[in-house]
């Protein structure tokens, strides 16, 4: 059995939820790994993004999110709204005072709190809706390609908000 990785690197818009088609990267891995038969794995390794397998649906929003991607938010934000405002507010209890002063200790804290603002770590609905729906997504591999039917497409979504975001995104092909 043969193991083959690849980590893409991505960019979210911020704004609003940022849905990525990664299956040109998927396929391209599975052919750059030679591997015929086995499984790949999509996986990211960010809280606050999801990966996940869908058809694509040809309409679009004008920012570039297809319709179904458009109703999955709008089902998952009717569970889980958009944090707006400091807990205990709208139900959540995340972030706590404890988790603020932790990310505020942290060498990269600026990333996270640009210019100290707190408000870019009220993203508890971003948590919830990427654990809903997955870190990864595996399919198989057959005949040296994804075995995914003509409509199927593997996309990455990032649900933070807060701010445009480089994000990665792991492949790894396993198998004959």
């Amino acid at each position: 059995m043969s193991t083959f990785s690849r980590t893409v690197s991505l960019h979210s818009h911020g704004g609003t939820p940022t849905f990525l088609d990664v299956t040109d990267q998927v396929r391209a891995a599975i052919a750059d790994s030679g591997i015929t038969t086995g499984t790949c794995t999509v996986i990211s390794p960010h809280t606050t993004c999801a990966v996940y397998y869908d058809e694509f649906a040809h309409d679009s929003l004008a920012d570039g999110t297809d319709f179904l991607q458009a109703d999955l938010d709008a089902a998952l934000s009717r569970m889980f709204p958009a944090q707006q405002d400091f807990p205990p507010a709208q139900g959540y209890l995340y972030p706590g005072e404890e988790h603020y002063r932790e990310v505020e200790m942290w060498p990269e804290a600026a990333t996270y709190l640009p210019g100290g603002d707190r408000r870019q770590l009220l993203n508890a609905d971003a948590h919830l809706k990427a654990t809903l729906i997955g870190s990864s997504e595996m399919v198989a591999v057959l005949g040296g390609e994804a075995a995914v039917g003509a409509t199927g497409y593997l996309f990455f979504v990032d649900f933070d908000r807060s701010r445009p975001r480089e994000r990665r995104c792991h492949i790894v092909v396993s198998g004959d």
